[in-house]
């Protein structure tokens, strides 16, 4: 392949993307992230008071069938869930690193990251394992969330 100067390559633009779950309940899951993250849920569609409202509008097997929820600050990426008819059966090959530790280490961290877990799990999320620094990697707690979806605490 020949080599180009810098004033040949083009780079790619940044992109907005949203991060899509496959779920039973959407507005279950929905609202469980947003308070994981301090996420909202964005307004209804122009016409509707409610998505309450809109949801009823929609045929019958489509009611309930989607939810979202957005970084209220406008930085972090979209959350959308949309119901599938499979349950979860394998570890999830993506997942989200929720970031309460960032700038701790030690006794500190895993203090931060406790506090974190015990607020989650009674929000029903579920303690999976505890990854402890090793002289590479800080400590770290794997988590699931109401359907299982595996996120850790970082």
């Amino acid at each position: 392949m020949p080599r180009r100067s810098r004033r040949q390559l083009s780079w790619p633009s940044v992109k907005q993307f949203q991060v899509t779950f496959d779920c039973a309940q959407p507005e279950r899951v929905a609202r469980f992230w947003c308070e994981v993250l301090g996420y909202v849920v964005p307004p209804p569609p122009p016409g509707f008071t409610s998505w309450t409202e809109f949801d009823q509008a929609l045929p019958p097997e489509r009611q309930g069938s989607a939810f979202a929820c957005v970084d209220p600050t406008g930085v972090g990426p979209r959350l959308f869930f949309q119901r599938v008819p499979e349950g979860k059966t394998a570890k999830n090959r993506l997942h989200l690193d929720v970031r309460v530790g960032t700038g701790l280490a030690g006794d500190e961290r895993v203090a931060a990251l406790e506090a974190e877990c015990a607020r989650l799990v009674a929000l029903g999320a579920v303690r999976v394992e505890s990854l402890f620094a090793d002289g590479f990697d800080e400590s770290c707690l794997v988590m699931r969330d109401i359907e299982g979806n595996e996120f850790c605490l970082d």
